[in-house]
């Protein structure tokens, strides 16, 4: 939208002319305002923080959540690990689907009313989940937290970030991937331990209730995202409008592609990782103790290097991350047949860490600076609900590949091809040209 104030030599070209003599002194118009670009201060540390949280909270849902209960369940349900993981498999997938129509609410109401909402049902399959007692119910189940934890929570947290902090937006973004990073994988020591303490039916109803208590009075907490009316006045209360792709737009770039196949890469090979990590390390060596606190590698790398390059996206190439994330994903992969108890674990957790916080730390605002954010709700609900068919296809591959070889070597081995892939496809795509949103410039009232 112009500037009132901007003219130029046409505007007054029938304005009669008169001449000039001596000093003379013109009022000079104020000039506008430049117009606020977005929260600072301590609002802008609270939307930031929030946004962690909400990510942190989606641990029950994520594959390292739900990787504790995996061999309890196995035993308790009286299955076997490639049933389970088949389950699993069809649950992601019914999740994953759900997501390009989850981003196109987030764009329509807001992410704030999304996460209020999410929240609720969250905690009721958290509670659901506890009455499981047989295959069919663990896969309604993991559907449930598959779409409403890792998905729709995740997706729901980082959107809201994206659409109201435009100061520093990588910093902000990175910052959230951090804390959220630092929660779940954190998340399954503790759950381990819950479940050794307890039993499964009682982690997760403390689960639900863990979720139900911070998610929807924070989510009441967070300000709105999208325009609202003024009850009193009828006044339009509206964000920032900016420009941007369309989905489909989106959809046509290589870079998509580029950012959305590095996240099917970490999200298969992570999460086929992390499922199946217990009885992975096991074969290497490791206890079960030792085996879940493997996250805590992870969660060290992750959270320094989400920060690292959420930190510098803003000023650099967002597609270093994606090589970076793609080199500690392959490393891990070709490392594995070589981890024993002590540093090659260590080590092992680190290149995990160093692949899932690498790509955290750029994705959400590589996706802002190529696409902008008229429609980054929808346009990253499609990539995440490509990410969460990888990791649906993640834990039945190694299964499968156990089964046929009988060891996790050759999968592993075998997986590192496709970070390799993904590399070249980065390299060889080009930044977006920029294009104008059909709806920039327009309010309605939803």
């Amino acid at each position: 939208m112009a500037n009132p104030h901007d003219s130029s030599p046409a505007d007054f070209a029938d304005e009669p002319s008169f001449p000039v003599t001596g000093s003379v002194t013109l009022p000079v118009e104020p000039q506008e305002t430049p117009r606020n670009t977005g929260p600072r201060g301590w609002l802008w540390v609270f939307i930031v923080a929030a946004g962690g949280i909400f990510g942190a909270l989606s641990a029950p849902g994520q594959t390292a959540g739900l990787s504790p209960f995996t061999d309890p369940l196995i035993e308790a349900l009286g299955v076997g690990r490639t049933e389970i993981s088949f389950s699993y498999l069809i649950a992601t997938l019914a999740g994953g689907a759900a997501m390009p129509f989850l981003g196109k609410l987030l764009d329509r109401f807001g992410a704030r009313v999304a996460i209020i909402w999410i929240g609720v049902i969250f905690a009721l399959v958290l509670l659901a989940a506890s009455f499981v007692t047989e295959i069919f119910g663990l896969t309604g189940a993991y559907v449930g937290l598959r779409m409403a934890g890792q998905g729709a929570l995740t997706l729901a947290s980082t959107t809201l970030v994206a659409r109201l902090v435009t100061h520093r937006s990588g910093l902000a973004l990175g910052i959230t991937g951090a804390v959220s990073v630092a929660g779940i994988s954190l998340a399954p020591v503790g759950i381990e331990r819950l479940i050794a303490f307890t039993d499964l039916a009682t982690a997760w109803r403390i689960e639900a209730a863990i979720v139900a208590a911070i998610v929807i009075p924070l989510a009441l907490l967070v300000p709105r995202d999208k325009p609202v009316t003024h009850t009193d006045t009828g006044t339009l209360i509206t964000p920032e409008i900016e420009d941007g792709h369309t989905v489909s737009q989106a959809l046509r770039t290589l870079m998509f592609w580029a950012f959305t196949g590095a996240g099917f890469a970490v999200g298969m090979m992570s999460t086929g990782l992390a499922f199946h990590l217990i009885s992975i390390l096991g074969d290497q060596g490791l206890t079960s103790f030792e085996a879940a606190s493997n996250f805590i590698p992870q969660t060290i790398a992750g959270l320094l290097l989400t920060l690292l390059f959420g930190a510098i996206v803003d000023r650099s190439d967002p597609r270093w991350g994606v090589v970076a994330s793609m080199a500690g994903m392959g490393g891990a992969m070709l490392l594995l047949p070589f981890v024993t108890p002590g540093l090659v674990a260590f080590g092992f957790g680190i290149l995990l860490g160093i692949a899932q916080g690498a790509l955290r730390g750029v994705e959400a605002a590589a996706f802002v600076r190529y696409f902008g954010r008229a429609h980054i709700g929808g346009i990253r609900g499609v990539s995440t609900s490509v990410m969460l068919g990888s990791t649906a296809l993640g834990p039945l591959y190694f299964s499968i590949g156990r089964d046929l070889t009988g060891s996790y070597l050759a999968p592993s081995l075998w997986g590192a091809l496709l970070p390799a892939l993904v590399i070249v496809v980065a390299a060889l795509a080009r930044t977006p040209e920029p294009v104008r949103s059909e709806e920039a410039g327009r309010s309605q009232v939803d």
